[in-house]
């Protein structure tokens, strides 16, 4: 492409002109606060459709890995905050409001019919079961070995391994067989018994008092505490394996849809509605765009200004412009 130098010169002249007037602090506000003006109007749908914004999220938050970095940088913010020094001299009150404690004890203490339906299933589950079982059993073999009385009184202990042994007779199998069958057989009631139990002892009183109780004995506690039942040295293993669960998880049909749906039903809902809306419920308005994020953005544009980035890439429009042929006929005409 030939030079033309009165071109050349009106590139120049409009560099300057550029370089010059986006210098001033006071530009960059006016035109940061123009275009804040102009966009909080616009609504959602006006801008982005919900095919444009669900094939981002769905590239960005589920077909895109967690790179090493991030879950390197996650590790390291979680270990520095368990072991920064300002937890020793940082009880827990002073970081969970007591108001809000009280309202989740009171939350819980009142979910009854919740509680009685886990309790129902914990109870009558194998697991339970076998436990209960296995308890009682070895509770009365440790009776039998090791009763108080039989130690102090003399004769006793002699007297219950005679009665074990005659009771082993009777029944042709040895005392824990004996325990076990009759478990077995009672275990339905064994369970009904201990729902009821449970029941009586987590109702919504002493649930309550529980809870209360157990704050009063570890909100004077210093955060530091938190290092006896969180591994810091295990935080690499622990942070692993809850990326391994959502690596496996944002890669199944299952959080695909949920993220289709969920997004749907968000944009269906504020389509129609302006990204004043919008910004506003993420707490973001006019104050905070010009007191915090203008602060933040203007340093940037006055980088690009000095370093000559905004220079360099006006000249490459600018050039597009002053030599385009219907601009250079522009400039035949009234030369």
């Amino acid at each position: 492409m030939q030079k033309h130098p009165l071109i050349e010169q009106l590139i120049e002249a409009h560099l300057d002109f550029l370089e010059q007037e986006f210098s001033h602090t006071a530009t960059l506000q006016n035109e940061f606060l123009n275009f804040y003006q102009w966009f909080r109007k616009q609504s959602l749908q006006a801008l982005w459709s919900f095919e444009q914004l669900n094939a981002l999220l769905q590239k960005q938050i589920l077909a895109t890995p967690a790179s090493h970095s991030l879950i390197e940088q996650i590790t390291e913010h979680l270990r520095f905050a368990l072991i920064h020094p300002i937890n020793e001299s940082t009880a827990i009150a002073e970081v969970i409001p007591v108001s809000t404690v009280d309202k989740i004890a009171q939350y819980v203490a009142g979910k009854s019919d919740h509680r009685q339906r886990l309790i129902k299933t914990v109870v009558n589950s194998p697991a339970f079961s076998a436990m209960i079982s296995q308890l009682i059993q070895h509770a009365i073999q440790d009776y039998l070995n090791n009763s108080v009385m039989a130690k102090r009184v003399p004769g006793v202990s002699q007297f219950m391994k005679m009665g074990k042994s005659v009771l082993e007779s009777v029944t042709d199998s040895n005392l824990e067989q004996t325990i076990g069958h009759y478990l077995q057989k009672n275990i339905l009631k064994l369970s009904q018994m201990s729902e009821h139990v449970l029941n009586q002892h987590f109702d919504n009183d002493k649930l309550y008092h529980f809870q209360a109780n157990l704050w009063h004995k570890i909100k004077d506690l210093p955060l530091s505490r938190l290092k006896n039942y969180i591994e810091v040295a295990d935080l690499s293993d622990t942070v692993g394996l809850g990326h391994e669960i959502w690596d496996h998880m944002r890669q199944t049909e299952y959080l695909k849809q949920q993220l289709h749906d969920g997004i749907y039903t968000w944009y269906t809902r504020h389509q129609a509605h302006s990204f004043d809306v919008l910004l506003r419920d993420l707490n973001i308005d006019e104050a905070l765009i010009q007191d915090e994020l203008q602060q933040l953005l203007t340093p940037i544009i006055q980088k690009m200004v000095s370093s000559e980035y905004l220079r360099t890439r006006a000249r490459v429009y600018l050039e597009k412009f002053y030599y385009a042929e219907s601009t250079q006929q522009i400039l035949k005409t009234h030369a």
